[in-house]
């Protein structure tokens, strides 16, 4: 649910705002130039720039956009974003005025907040998605779910056994992981509606079960499906995953894209599936002339034709009754109802990061040379400040390290200097994120830029904890100037199964993070483009 912005490759990321014109000349480098599909000029009217809120997913509705434009004088500029920071937008009303419409997988999250609530207006389904479990064909077979038939706690119970491993994002950073959450829970709730608060209780011990087979998490599902393609190719170290749990168009993409060893089965859980249903969502502050750009594209959206262009180019399921599924698409799925206060929401989130998902261990390698000083160093701490719950925003909340986590601080200069190593006590986390807080204000800076060594040296503080995710965040504002190389730092790092999430900042060199990130099977952010705090903020889906 947090912003997501569209990688133009694998580790180097690009501030999400980027207009339809752009995405169809990207387009148009690998396509030959759709043919306008006829002359129908019933919708057409007063050219209109429809400026859409939107999901990174939506960038694959391109070609699509680019044909309604002709038919009906509505060109879409996107705005990127990740749906937690969306609905963080339209609550404090930032989008009025800056946005028309927001175009989502699902709005379910906004209805629940009650200063978003009011600022949607009209919204019509495009298409839908349901969220399903990805198993490679294998490990399908051996588990007895080779054609598809299972429930979510057969599932919840096989991973808790180590039967299986899987991949999913992050539930408060992608709509994909949140989706699914919702499914597992309410499903083993077994009660037949939206879960309370008392059900999310209830159902804790076997839906941790669940998690325990959890091996990869990500902000993004695009960034997800790369690394679970690089693992089973064996082109990242840490082993391949079974499964992926996501998108059932994502899975239609994957197998047909023929960069995996052995396709993945989709699995339907017969007691139910959450879906996306992509409705276009005008805003209720949007003009007139905004609101009949939204009717005559939505109306152009919804014939039969461009659903079956939808369907073809997407692999999303049509949202106009009798037209035909994608090809191997299941009929008949029981739809999960979604929570409907925010309050169960952010319950349920809480619940997963202080209880049922697999903690983990960072380490956060911190430059504190002498470039450091001043304005950069008050950004620093004001980032790491905003970790340990000083930011009681949307999006803050979510950002803070969380009961069970272990977190080391690792600054350096010429050198590294001591470590700082923290344990969130599941009972009382307030006293952790208060030292943390308290080791962050007492940074200073001063000396040289040693990054590789310091980065080797937190290898060494990470352990060997199986049950927890681990990983290496880098912070550095400028170029190594001591001690090991890039070069042997790759050979250093080579094999080892550690993510590393270099950020941009300063005069830091984009290339040498970006093979950084490469190199070890991480991302990089660019904090010279956004903020510090955001970028820190981001990298917590990946952690």
């Amino acid at each position: 649910m947090r912003a997501v912005r569209l990688r133009l490759t694998r580790n180097v990321v690009v501030p999400a705002v980027l207009t339809l014109v752009a995405l169809v000349a990207l387009a148009g480098c690998t396509a030959e130039q759709a043919e306008p599909r006829s002359e129908d000029t019933s919708l057409r009217g007063v050219p209109t720039t429809l400026r859409v809120l939107a999901g990174s997913e939506l960038a694959d509705m391109a070609p699509v956009l680019e044909e309604a434009e002709r038919a009906t004088g509505v060109k879409v500029e996107f705005t990127f974003t990740g749906t937690l920071d969306g609905a963080q937008k339209v609550a404090e009303g930032k989008a009025d005025g800056a946005h028309d419409a927001v175009w989502f997988s699902s709005t379910k999250y906004l209805r629940s907040l009650p200063e978003a609530r009011g600022r949607l207006g009209a919204e019509v389904q495009v298409m839908s998605s349901p969220v399903v479990l990805g198993l490679r064909q294998s490990a399908a077979r051996e588990l007895g779910w080779a054609d598809g038939d299972v429930t979510w706690g057969g599932i919840a119970e096989a991973a808790g056994a180590g039967r299986f491993t899987f991949a999913m994002t992050d539930p408060a950073a992608s709509n994909t992981g949140f989706s699914a959450l919702v499914a597992v829970a309410t499903a083993l709730d077994g009660s037949g509606r939206a879960l309370d608060t008392g059900a999310i209780e209830r159902v804790a011990g076997p839906v941790s079960g669940l998690f325990t087979g959890h091996r990869i998490t990500a902000g993004s599902s695009d960034w997800l499906a790369d690394a679970f393609v690089k693992r089973a190719r064996g082109e990242d170290a840490g082993g391949p995953v079974d499964g992926l749990i996501t998108y059932e168009a994502s899975l239609s993409s994957l197998n047909s894209g023929g960069e995996l060893p052995e396709p993945l089965v989709p699995l339907y859980p017969s007691d139910g599936v959450v879906s996306a249903d992509y409705p276009l969502a005008v805003l209720s502050g949007a003009d007139d002339a905004a609101r009949d750009a939204h009717r005559r594209l939505t109306e152009y959206l919804l014939r039969d034709e461009v659903q079956r262009e939808i369907v073809a180019k997407t692999g999303r399921r049509p949202a106009v009754a009798g037209l035909e599924l994608p090809a191997g698409a299941r009929s008949g799925l029981v739809e999960i109802p979604f929570p409907d206060s925010q309050a169960v929401v952010g319950a349920l989130l809480n619940a997963y990061y202080d209880e049922l998902r697999r903690p983990s261990r960072t380490v956060y390698v911190l430059d504190v040379s002498g470039s450091m000083e001043g304005d950069r160093m008050v950004q620093l701490k004001r980032a790491l400040s905003r970790l340990t719950g000083s930011d009681d925003s949307l999006t803050g909340q979510y950002c803070r390290f969380r009961s069970r986590e272990e977190v080391v601080l690792l600054p350096f200069n010429h050198a590294p200097l001591a470590p700082l190593e923290f344990s969130v006590d599941a009972g009382a986390p307030g006293v952790a994120l208060e030292r943390i807080r308290g080791a962050v204000e007492g940074l200073v800076a001063g000396g040289d830029t040693a990054v590789y060594d310091s980065l080797e040296g937190a290898y060494g503080l990470l352990g060997s904890s199986p049950e927890r995710f681990t990983s290496v965040v880098l912070m550095t504002d400028g170029e190594n100037r001591r001690g090991r190389t890039l070069a042997e730092y790759r050979e250093f790092a080579r094999g080892k199964a550690v993510p590393v999430f270099p950020i941009v900042f300063g005069e830091a060199s984009r290339v040498e993070m970006g093979e950084i990130a490469e190199i070890t099977g991480g991302a990089v952010w660019d904090a010279n483009s956004e903020s510090l705090e955001r970028a820190f903020c981001q990298i917590r889906g990946y952690q």
